[in-house]
């Protein structure tokens, strides 16, 4: 099946037309700082180049708009849209064909994710008026963590107040972290069961799955807490939200800036958001940029031991994304802090492990299996499109 991923996020929209059986990628691009003055529109065109333009986008719907008449002029078809969705809240154990009332619903869910999922909807909406007769599959970040037991995702907060709101952990890469599941098991067979899934890149998070459900996962409520990462603070004493309004005078709009874009990697090495950055700086002895690869992989080896709790052990563990399947230093250091579990890594594996694939890094005899697993998660949305529309 032909299917036409939508990745819709805060300021951008990426797209990517690809073939379900064969994996083959028809066309990809982006539109880029959406709502500002001048965007950039980025798109391969039947020969393979890619083509860069400026481009004014307003909202996302201009965004979608121009993706699909570039789509129409080159001819392109399709089958089914997938649609990542940020947040499907209280409502979404698994992916949906886009309704009238799933879209309600996306939108009753969207105060938990302001800046994704008003602009999700916006194109949903574009791609349902433009093609009728096509149907649109919705792909919830947040669905696969629906399974964490009630222990794991309560907040101890007032009940009324948890039942009011809609407050508990919710977590976030849901799609990425399902993909690391499927390849995993489908390369150790039997050999995988309790595996540890790190996402690690300028938005980061780990997540226990146990033979195919999540137990638990780092993020929470929201996509802040958590690992510390490119420029969120992660996990801190929740008093300091409080703190810093109460003694520093800070409003509730400056703190939330402060913690979701003025933190992590940026705020402790003081140059960059970027780990290629931060890793150049710590190469040439920068002592900020190797305190916050320092806290990086600690606070991960922190929150990994407890996501290994909630499984009462691991066999597998995978890292992807930016950070997991570029940096092989922090792979090694994230590694070596399990050495008393029996985590053992083969250095050269580890280091000729980027842009080759799936890959086992882990030692001949390690009790715990190492993969390095590059992410694919608009392939598991065009999956879930051909489960649904063809299962309809």
């Amino acid at each position: 099946m032909n299917v036409l991923v939508v990745n819709a996020g805060s300021s951008s929209l990426k797209y990517q037309l690809l073939d379900t059986e064969t994996r083959e990628i028809a066309t990809k691009g982006n539109c880029e700082r959406i709502g500002l003055d001048r965007g950039i529109f980025t798109h391969t065109d039947p020969s393979g180049e890619k083509v860069v333009e400026d481009a004014l986008f307003p909202d996302h719907k201009a965004a979608i708009d121009r993706v699909l008449k570039t789509l129409d002029a080159e001819g392109h078809t399709f089958e089914g849209i997938g649609h990542r969705i940020v947040q499907g809240g209280w409502y979404f154990d698994d992916s949906a064909l886009v309704t009238d009332d799933v879209m309600a619903k996306i939108l009753e869910v969207a105060p938990l994710a302001p800046l994704h999922n008003y602009g999700e909807a916006a194109a949903i909406d574009a791609c349902r008026a433009r093609y009728p007769e096509i149907p649109n599959v919705a792909v919830f970040d947040t669905s696969f963590h629906m399974s964490m037991p009630e222990v794991a995702y309560t907040y101890a907060l007032p009940k009324d107040v948890c039942e009011k709101y809609h407050i508990r952990k919710y977590g976030a890469h849901g799609t990425s972290h399902r993909y690391e599941w499927m390849v995993a098991k489908e390369m150790l067979g039997d050999f995988c069961h309790r595996l540890l899934s790190c996402h690690l890149g300028n938005g980061a998070s780990l997540c226990a799955i146990e033979d195919g459900v999540c137990r638990d996962t780092t993020m929470g409520l929201t996509p802040l807490d958590g690992l510390m990462m490119g420029t969120r603070c992660g996990s801190i004493d929740p008093a300091t939200v409080c703190y810093l309004q109460r003694e520093g005078g800070y409003t509730y709009d400056e703190v939330d800036e402060m913690m979701n874009k003025q933190s992590g990697l940026l705020a402790v090495s003081g140059i960059s958001s970027d780990a290629r950055d931060i890793r150049n700086g710590a190469n040439h002895g920068d002592e900020n940029c190797l305190l916050a690869f320092d806290m990086f992989a600690y606070k991960a080896m922190l929150q990994a031991a407890s996501m290994i709790a909630s499984m009462a052990g691991v066999d597998t563990i995978t890292f992807t994304a930016g950070i997991g399947e570029n940096d092989w230093t922090i792979r090694q250091a994230f590694c070596e802090c399990f050495d008393w579990l029996g985590v053992r890594i083969d250095r050269e594996r580890n280091q000729a492990a980027v842009g080759a694939g799936p890959q086992v890094i882990s030692a001949a005899g390690s009790p715990v299996t190492v993969m390095v697993i590059p992410t694919d998660e608009e392939y598991m949305i065009a999956l879930d499109v051909k489960r649904l529309v063809e299962g309809a």
